[in-house]
């Protein structure tokens, strides 16, 4: 059985140091480490680990030992983080989570998961990507928080 590639964001290695989040940022990054899943990161989520706390750099380090696959950005992530902009899905003051997004959907990653709530995983937001991800020849991406696809992990 093929294992399903989950694109995390910044948000997702974070959460595993959130009270409100841990529980199901470390059930999935377990699943990670037990080969349920193929972890999937960019360049774009180790620049902003850089900027995290020390505790957030060493989780995304154990990411990265399970494994991981790390996506760079190209003309075409680029150009449809753009069009997500262009379509004001995500304003430009933000325009990494629209990056995200691209990248994971050019690359064809099974689903994104992430803990942003504002941007990212919310409904009215998803139809909008796939609308565009349709427009611009792409699948729609299947977007989660990881309370959605991991178990819950016991503190």
């Amino acid at each position: 059985m093929k294992r399903q590639r989950v694109y995390v964001d910044t948000s997702v290695i974070g959460g595993c140091f959130d009270p409100e989040f841990a529980p199901w940022s470390k059930g999935l990054m377990r699943h990670f480490r037990e080969g349920h899943f193929v972890p999937v990161v960019s360049d774009l989520v180790a620049a902003e680990v850089a900027a995290a706390q020390q505790v957030v750099q060493e989780q995304y380090l154990e990411t990265l030992a399970a494994r991981a696959e790390v996506l760079s950005g190209s003309d075409a992530s680029d150009a449809l983080a753009a069009r997500y902009q262009a379509h004001g899905i995500v304003p430009e003051s933000f325009a990494a989570d629209a990056e995200h997004i691209a990248l994971a959907t050019v690359s064809q990653v099974d689903l994104l998961v992430s803990w942003n709530f504002k941007h990212i995983v919310r409904f009215d937001k998803i139809r909008l990507f796939g609308a565009v991800n349709r427009e611009m020849g792409y699948k729609e991406i299947e977007i989660y928080s990881p309370r959605e696809v991991t178990s819950y992990e016991e503190r």
